[in-house]
């Protein structure tokens, strides 16, 4: 199916053009279903860490009820019962109530700058507690790979965030960020925390802390039950995995949820409808590869060309119909051309914001000059980048004559005019003067290392095959 749509032509590809959820259930945990699995080659990590994190969870549930005498969670879900589930939770909250607590106060003179920074915006900092929870939320750490391991403390910051905060600062983590050791005692001493109680801190408008802490009591609670079923999101940092953990998004929906699309009109296929889009189908990628064939092209390049879905822009190219008063484009040298992504390059340099910006007949006329003699292959991107960043094209109209002349004014004036075959014998017999010993020494081996030197010596405009042969057939007459 895949194959098939490719053909078309007209569907994006690359990665974040599909999307792969992932489902990941194990007997301890839960369903979990995770979205933002764009990259194929992180699934397996992201599968791993997951279950870690579900491992995790049920591991700390199982400490936390010996903690209050209650039954122990079983090992298999299915083994779950909700009379006994219901009594979890009524004892969970009695010992953990929501009861936050403006601790605004204490930060008065505090040295931590994320903190008084949002007391300086008119926010306010509220304070509740966490009962049994200390040592239990866990600081950052990471595993062998990189990656953060499980902590409920990410958990209660992934509730948070749900009310629009950037996060929270619980008591495991601290002190840090600035916030010191008499600073957690006095909050400990408002919260009245004990010593096997944490704390969380959310600084924000007082209307959005409180739900942001209202959300981090609920999550906390679950802590002593098995992980709910939810969708979560791998954390991306700068387009990709930053490391193949993921945070909370929202609840996993049930059956209720499944419903046709409603949105979409439907389409009755007519057989008229049907024979005209038969009648103008693109041609299959065995059909494109077979005219590739045909052309003077290596296996290589037939592939790279189908893969990088360039084979229309090159028959357009090697064809003539490129541009009017634009020959047909060697086929060798226009498919490396191509492959080469010079487009992209001259985008890159022009400031173009896509490489579809710049006319793929500039390049071409680009080519063509090159393979007249009249400018050097280093030329190709620089002159084509300076024809449309001087607005030479746009005031040509792309019409190729004028197009051309224009090109060759511009590899006069910056050097990339081939070098006359006397200049290039001339600076052959000058850099073998100079390095006789060395070309004696060497004989045909001095050839990689004098290309260099002979190229530097004709300031860039010169052809690397001219350069090569003319030096080739002096060291084998000296040989």
């Amino acid at each position: 199916l895949g194959q098939v749509l490719r053909d078309t032509r007209r569907v994006r590809r690359g990665l974040g053009s599909i999307r792969q959820d992932l489902n990941v259930s194990i007997a301890c945990g839960d369903r979990v279903e995770i979205k933002g699995c764009q990259d194929l080659d992180w699934i397996p990590r992201i599968i791993s860490l997951e279950v870690a994190r579900q491992l995790h969870l049920y591991r700390l549930a199982s400490d936390l009820r010996a903690h209050l005498d209650l039954p122990l969670l079983p090992d298999d879900r299915r083994a779950d019962d909700p009379q006994v589930e219901a009594q979890v939770a009524a004892a969970v909250a009695d010992s953990l109530p929501l009861e936050s607590a403006d601790v605004s106060d204490l930060f008065a003179a505090t040295e931590s700058e994320m903190v008084s920074n949002a007391l300086g915006a008119g926010d306010v900092v509220l304070g509740v507690r966490l009962a049994a929870l200390a040592g239990r939320l866990g600081a950052k750490e990471l595993d062998a790979s990189g990656a953060q391991l499980p902590r409920l403390g990410r958990e209660l910051a992934s509730a948070a965030r749900a009310a629009g905060v950037r996060g929270i600062i619980h008591s495991d983590e601290l002190p840090a960020h600035g916030i010191t050791e008499e600073e957690m005692a006095a909050v400990c001493d408002r919260l009245g925390c004990s010593d096997a109680d944490a704390f969380a801190l959310c600084a924000a408008p007082e209307w959005q802390a409180e739900l942001a802490l209202e959300a981090v009591v609920h999550r906390a609670r679950l802590a002593w039950h098995r992980i709910p079923q939810e969708v979560r999101n791998v954390v991306i940092k700068k387009g990709g995995p930053e490391d193949g953990t993921t945070t909370a998004m929202r609840p996993l929906p049930g059956g209720a949820r499944m419903y046709p699309e409603t949105d979409v009109p439907v389409l009755a296929l007519t057989e008229e409808h049907w024979n005209q889009v038969s009648a103008d189908l693109p041609p299959t990628s065995v059909e494109r590869r077979e005219r590739l064939a045909a052309c003077d092209l290596s296996q290589n390049q037939v592939d790279s060309l189908l893969g990088a879905e360039l084979d229309d822009e090159f028959h357009a190219g090697h064809s003539g119909e490129l541009a009017a008063g634009l020959d047909a484009l060697p086929a060798k040298a226009w498919a490396a051309l191509l492959l080469d992504r010079v487009r992209d390059e001259v985008a890159e340099l022009a400031g173009a914001p896509d490489p579809e910006c710049v006319p793929l007949s500039l390049i071409g006329l680009a080519l063509s000059a090159r393979g007249a003699g009249d400018i050097t292959r280093d030329g190709i991107v620089p002159l084509a980048t300076e024809l449309l960043t001087s607005g030479a094209w746009n005031e040509s109209g792309g019409e190729i004559e004028a197009v051309h002349a224009l090109l060759l004014e511009a590899a006069a004036s910056a050097g990339f005019v081939p070098a006359q075959s006397g200049e290039v014998e001339a600076a052959v017999e000058k850099v073998l003067a100079e390095r006789a010993e060395f070309v004696a020494e060497n004989g045909m081996q001095a050839m990689g290392p004098l290309m260099g030197v002979v190229m530097a010596e004709l300031g860039g405009g010169a052809d690397g095959k001219v350069v090569s042969a003319v030096l080739k057939e002096h060291l084998e007459r000296l040989s």
